[in-house]
């Protein structure tokens, strides 16, 4: 969605993602507050537990600012989790340690039943006194981020109470009570937009729609269970708050479903995951939206020339388009910070 001209943030993420082509891409990478920073180790065992940690304001917003200090990046995005739309509409919420998130199941009508109809601004408010804090301390220049899960993907994990290799509890719900399937997916798009409204107010600048297992959908229910929901998303928050940005990360999935979701959701940029044809996407997408994406996290990983010889590629395949420097998916945490470095420092020197 593009802003009027001559519109300057000094912000060069959000003048990518208004219409302007920058000569350098703006750079932010996913889960760039994680495990793989000694900074954040040492503040996660202070928390005690990932979900203390995403709900304690004070060190929330510490850890967002961490590589924003450390690497110079043009956004920080606010350490929270997607699983915090269901926790806030009453759904127990825990995290077991090396094995990921855990949920009470809503898999039945009783189960459904006893979900709230709107989130507990106890919880909620939590979030945004972290991005208050955080857009309060990091530098005029860098953009904050604000962030949710989609319906489906949230979904997934809130039927089968974690997550799952095929997302086949889902899916049978799907199968077997498409009325109730869909009245959870509701609950959850009129929850999201809420909450992404809440994060606009309290200083986003933009906000990324995370669907993790869009891929794992057939072409029919990607358009009614994935592209329909995060437009009715998007559509919510715009209505309450026209100037709202979005970027979208519909993972895995081929560029024609994505055009299809660019379409429904009129978003400003698309993020692209580490498969992705790149030619294929600024073929069918530039013209719309800023593209985002999108060096292999194991590649970072593995570092040196390979990484070199990658980023040069990325940065030509996009030279001429709005492009928003990024990973295909989130650091993996064994990744060494020397590699991080240098990744920034390539992207900056050949830009």
């Amino acid at each position: 969605m593009k802003r009027a001209s001559g519109e300057r943030s000094g912000k060069r993420l959000l003048e990518t993602l208004d219409g302007a082509l920058t000569h350098e891409p703006p750079i932010w990478f996913m889960r760039q507050a994680g495990r793989y920073l000694p900074e954040y180790r040492a503040v996660r065992a202070k928390a005690g537990g990932f979900v203390e940690l995403c709900l304690n304001p004070e060190l929330a917003a510490e850890v967002t600012m961490q590589p924003v200090r450390r690497f110079g990046l043009d956004a920080a995005i606010i350490f929270s989790d997607i699983l915090i739309v269901p926790y806030a509409l009453g759904v127990k919420l825990w995290f077991e340690e090396n094995e990921g998130p855990r949920l009470e199941p809503v898999d039945d009508r009783a189960s459904f039943a006893r979900m709230q109809s709107a989130l507990d601004e106890k919880i909620t408010e939590r979030v945004y006194e972290a991005l208050r804090h955080v857009r309060a301390n990091i530098p005029p220049s860098v953009a904050l981020i604000g962030f949710c899960g989609a319906p489906w993907t949230v979904a997934t994990y809130l039927i089968a109470g974690r997550g799952t290799e095929n997302q086949a509890p889902a899916k049978s719900l799907m199968q077997r009570d498409e009325t109730l399937f869909a009245l959870i997916i509701d609950r959850l798009v009129d929850a999201t937009a809420q909450h992404l409204i809440g994060q606009i107010d309290a200083g986003a600048d933009v906000v990324q729609i995370f669907d993790s297992w869009a891929s794992s959908l057939n072409e029919q229910e990607f358009d009614r269970w994935c592209a329909a929901p995060i437009g009715k998303i998007v559509r919510a928050v715009r209505t309450a708050r026209p100037e709202a940005r979005f970027i979208l990360f519909p993972k895995g999935v081929n560029i024609k479903w994505m055009q299809r979701l660019v379409s429904v959701a009129k978003t400003d940029a698309i993020s692209l995951d580490f498969n992705a044809d790149r030619i294929r996407a600024r073929e069918l997408l530039s013209g719309t939206c800023a593209l985002q994406g999108n060096l292999s996290p194991e590649i970072l990983l593995a570092g040196g020339d390979a990484m070199d010889r990658e980023i040069d590629q990325i940065l030509e395949d996009f030279r001429g388009i709005r492009h928003i420097f990024n990973l295909g998916h989130g650091i993996l945490k064994e990744t060494p910070i020397a590699h991080v470095e240098r990744m920034i420092a390539r992207v900056r020197e050949r830009a």
